[in-house]
């Protein structure tokens, strides 16, 4: 398993070189339709890069986090309302949030239909996920995938199309962008 909660400040200073320009231009356009003080909670947050990225667009936003590595956490910008939670089981009351957002962590998860079930709880109908993960058919996402199971993660990576299908299932419909052996999802939930 990787040791998450000691490699805060290596995630915090090199964690950025993971996201193109064409995923921060994808995650500002997200963001844009969302109303001053809308609440974005950031699931499986790390140190907070999704959340920083956000901050860049929309400073007007309330942006939450939840990791369950302390170690991570406590790299998050003052902006950043951090909690210690896993993804299959979130601190927070049904349709709280107005967007939720995944940065290269849904393939950590050690339930994703679980934290897929959380997610829905607590987005307001109609609210926004985006998603940011690695392409599972491409030499890099196997790679990738296969290089993280030997550490003793769970491995659960997606094609764009697999993970389409899984989140039309929970009730969302689903936009996505191709970014070389990355994707990005944008998606909205029809409660």
């Amino acid at each position: 398993m990787i040791p998450f909660n000691h490699l805060g400040m290596v995630f915090n200073t090199f964690g950025s070189l993971v996201y193109p320009k064409s995923v921060r231009k994808s995650l500002c356009n997200f963001l844009t339709p969302l109303k001053t003080q809308s609440k974005v909670l950031d699931i499986g947050a790390g140190t907070g890069m999704l959340c920083k990225f956000g901050y860049a667009c929309r400073e007007d936003l309330a942006y939450v986090a939840v990791d369950p590595a302390e170690g991570m956490m406590k790299y998050a910008k003052a902006y950043v309302e951090t909690h210690r939670a896993s993804a299959e089981v979130l601190p927070f009351d049904a349709d709280s949030f107005d967007a939720t957002m995944m940065g290269e962590s849904l393939h950590h998860f050690r339930n994703v239909d679980e934290a897929l079930k959380e997610t829905v709880r607590v987005l307001k109908d109609g609210g926004r996920l985006f998603i940011y993960d690695f392409d599972v058919a491409s030499f890099m996402g196997k790679s990738i995938c296969k290089g993280e199971m030997l550490l003793g993660e769970p491995g659960n990576f997606f094609t764009p199309k697999a993970l389409q299908a899984k989140l039309e299932s929970y009730g969302f419909s689903v936009d996505i962008e191709i970014h070389g052996w990355r994707y990005t999802v944008e998606a909205i939930l029809e409660k």
